[in-house]
């Protein structure tokens, strides 16, 4: 019974389609939707509103959850990341950016309010979105998972 159980779980993953769904955080609209498969990788890039810098945090889709599994920026500072927890690396790109990985932790409520100053990129398999222009400027921008049921 276990592994029947286990493959329906599979199956509905596997065939059910799933999207990245931005609300806005404050009055649950839906301000956009983007197909995603368990395994795809998206990213969030800001300036950082302390040190000035640029970071990009990005995200794998597991089943219906969301998790951080790594961060890039490229100036130590308030706000970022300056100690390398258990299981985390630190890897330094060809562009000089600090890549820290390993996070693997869930983010059931993941939230950016959306930049006054600079805007916040989405890129998600290979389109950037800005999110200034899709959903103004000072937004609550909630990201989770949601799937669809095909009816035929």
């Amino acid at each position: 019974m276990a592994v029947i159980i286990a493959v329906l779980i599979m199956l509905y993953f596997e065939f059910t389609p799933a999207y990245l769904v931005l609300t806005n955080g404050d009055t649950g609209e839906l301000l956009a939707e983007f197909p995603v498969r368990s395994g795809d990788n998206f990213s969030i890039s800001f300036v950082h509103s302390v040190n000035k810098s640029s970071v990009t945090d990005v995200y794998e889709v597991r089943g219906n959850a969301i998790f951080v599994v790594s961060t890039i920026y490229y100036s130590f500072g308030a706000g970022v990341q300056t100690e390398i927890q258990e299981g985390q690396t630190l890897e330094y790109g060809e562009d000089g950016s600090m890549i820290v990985s390993g996070f693997n932790k869930r983010m059931d409520n993941l939230s950016y309010i959306v930049g006054t100053v600079s805007d916040h990129i989405l890129e998600i398999k290979g389109q950037s979105v800005g999110l200034r222009e899709l959903c103004g400027r000072n937004t609550c921008v909630r990201f989770s998972i949601r799937r669809k049921f095909l009816i035929y």
